[in-house]
């Protein structure tokens, strides 16, 4: 609603408005001169730009920009200089032209100037979006020869721990992302925990209570739920409506002379818009009518989590704020304590979240969800560091496998995307089978023998059995802990199931007796041993079918199984020398099915069979 024109700005369009709002499923709609209140939320951004279609003036003003603030609020600004600000769960209101545009600068960094920052909570476990978010101002920082800062934001007395801010110390250094300053890397801008930092927020605490920016207020909880009830009752957004925000000097002083505890409130100027120029998503515009007078500091002396973040990032000389979309409410706040401190701006960049394949938010309740998880399930490093550049990125090319130097010398703000990551582990799984492969012959190795060391195949992890035994696996593992699964197999001898599942009864049929006498005649022989111990099976195999006039499939399939017992795996001759070299290195008793084993066990089964 414009005062200056008197324009209603719905009166021509209401009924093309309510009937936009049943479409999206709300189930009652009431409508003023210059509000509508809406009893369930509108679903999506789509359906904001149908409505602010619908809802531009009648004097022909046509909607320029309708961002999409957060999950719940979007900002609509017509070409006659009115916005709207759309909401789930509040009004849809007009601001007039006149509300006043408010500016500052914004710090403009490049090269070695450039400062970013990863502030994790030590609440619980590195979450696979954190390690992103840190992952994305590491790589801008390296890439840019800027300084990436770590802050340790552990304001959140009864949930963070110390153990908590070693174990995301822990995942970090194992992603390879190092930070230029932090809790213990100290430099010119500390400390870096904000539980170390009271008496600087208290300082500037004071400075906006100085300047009028803040006030002490002495409300209760029964007074402030009393004044939330009365808004909710006529429909109201929530914000502060007591008395303390135009106290008396006298009256103030008369409280805290009786020592009425008090929180520090921020006031928040009427009718100003903020915009922000997200790197990401563009422009991003908030009306301060949409927000009441918060709380910069408690009761209890700590500061709230928007002031401790304002204060750090302008004091440690943040410039570029690289976080989740889910930060993006909480920009508002923390634009208004920069600017009535007269703080720089940074520029801020907000990335969307990573999704599951249901496309809901990544949890514990779809399996591994921090880097923790991923680490204790096989995960290579440089493969997450991989597979995390590409949730929100890409550089515009079909390449998929990079190292972290290469992210380092390519990455850009520039490119990343809006849209949401959806998080693959069938992607990643591919993606770590890539990197273990390209590791040299001698980290893999020593990485998969201390596996196969710890789950009890291997005696010792250099054992001499080891390179070739992970040799015959590795093109098919895409975690180092896959190789036990496939090792296991190869090491026993399974005839007896294999023809009993009935999946090798073609071979049987063609007569299968006759490979079977031909195999034991050379070993009793001792031919078959000599050819293994001296690398040349290949050449009996192609013996066997010049006597037995086979080739192909009939002439391999069968060997395949009287020698192995199973009718796939890694080529004969190979798993045949890894066996005999495989003699004294296994752990487990009776887990190797030696030559001499697989012998007898073959011609048990051939006589009982009738095939000798």
């Amino acid at each position: 609603f414009s005062p200056k024109t008197g324009v209603n700005p719905f009166h021509r369009r209401r009924a093309n408005i309510l009937s936009i709002i049943a479409r999206m499923g709300v189930q009652t709609a009431v409508m003023s001169s210059n509000i509508i209140r809406a009893a369930r939320p509108a679903q999506g951004t789509q359906a904001l730009r149908q409505l602010s279609a619908l809802a531009a003036p009648a004097r022909g003003a046509r909607t320029l920009m309708a961002n999409k603030i957060n999950a719940n609020k979007a900002v609509l600004k017509m070409s006659n200089g009115q916005r709207y600000i759309v909401g789930r769960r509040e009004s849809m209101r007009c601001y007039a032209a006149a509300a006043t545009e408010v500016s500052s600068e914004v710090i403009q960094a490049t090269g070695s100037d450039v400062r970013v920052r990863f502030a994790p909570s030590p609440t619980g476990n590195l979450h696979v979006g954190g390690a992103r978010t840190a992952l994305f101002n590491w790589l801008y920082a390296r890439r840019t020869g800027g300084k990436f800062v770590m802050r340790v934001e552990d304001t959140d007395q009864a949930r963070s721990t110390l153990e908590s801010e070693q174990a995301l110390i822990r995942d970090l250094k194992w992603l390879g992302l190092d930070w230029d300053e932090g809790p213990d890397k100290p430099g010119d801008c500390g400390p870096y925990r904000q539980s170390e930092r009271s008496t600087i927020y208290k300082e500037y605490a004071d400075k906006l209570v100085a300047s009028g920016a803040a006030y002490p207020c002495f409300c209760t909880d029964e007074e402030l739920a009393a004044m939330k009830a009365e808004q909710e009752a006529k429909k109201l957004p929530p914000k502060y409506a007591g008395k303390w925000a135009t106290a008396s000097a006298e009256e103030v002083q008369e409280m805290m002379d009786k020592g009425v505890p008090y929180v520090y409130r921020f006031r928040v100027p009427a009718n100003e818009l903020i915009t922000i120029q997200d790197l990401v998503r563009g422009d991003v515009t908030w009306n301060t009518d949409t927000l009441g007078d918060f709380v910069l500091i408690r009761s209890n002396g700590f500061p709230v989590y928007n002031f401790c973040v304002a204060i750090d990032d302008a004091t440690m000389g943040i410039t570029h704020v690289l976080r989740a979309e889910e930060h993006l409410p909480n920009t508002l706040r923390q634009m208004l304590v920069y600017k009535a401190l007269g703080f720089k701006i940074p520029q801020f960049g907000h990335m969307s979240l990573i999704l599951a394949p249901d496309r809901s938010k990544l949890s514990k309740r779809h399996g591994a969800s921090s880097v923790g998880d991923f680490k204790d399930e096989g995960y290579l490093a440089p493969a997450m560091v991989n597979y995390l550049s590409l949730l929100g990125w890409n550089d515009g090319t079909e390449q998929e496998i990079y190292t972290a130097e290469e992210l380092c010398s390519i990455f850009s703000i520039e490119r990343i995307t809006k849209s949401a990551g959806v998080f693959d582990k069938v992607k990643l799984s591919w993606m770590n089978g890539q990197h273990l492969r390209a590791l040299p012959v001698e980290e893999q190795v020593q990485m998969i023998g201390a596996h196969l060391e710890a789950c009890g195949v291997l005696k010792a992890a250099d054992s001499k059995v080891a390179a070739p035994m992970i040799a015959l696996v590795m093109d098919s593992l895409e975690l180092v802990v896959d190789a036990e699964k496939q090792v296991r197999p190869m090491l026993g001898y399974p005839l007896r199931e294999t023809m009993a599942s009935g999946k090798a009864d073609k071979v049987l049929e063609d007569n299968f007796a006759e490979i079977v006498n031909a195999v034991l005649t050379d070993y009793e022989s001792g031919e078959l041993a000599t050819a293994i111990a001296e690398d040349k099976l290949k050449g009996w195999f192609k013996a066997q079918g010049k006597a037995m006039g086979r080739k192909g499939k009939g002439l391999f399939m069968p060997l395949r199984i009287a020698l192995t017992g199973r009718m796939q795996g890694p080529e004969v001759p190979a798993v045949m020398s890894m066996l005999a070299t495989a003699e004294g290195e296994v752990a487990e008793e009776g887990l190797l099915v030696n030559l001499d084993a697989r012998m007898a066990e073959l011609k048990a089964w051939a006589t009982e069979a009738g095939h000798i």
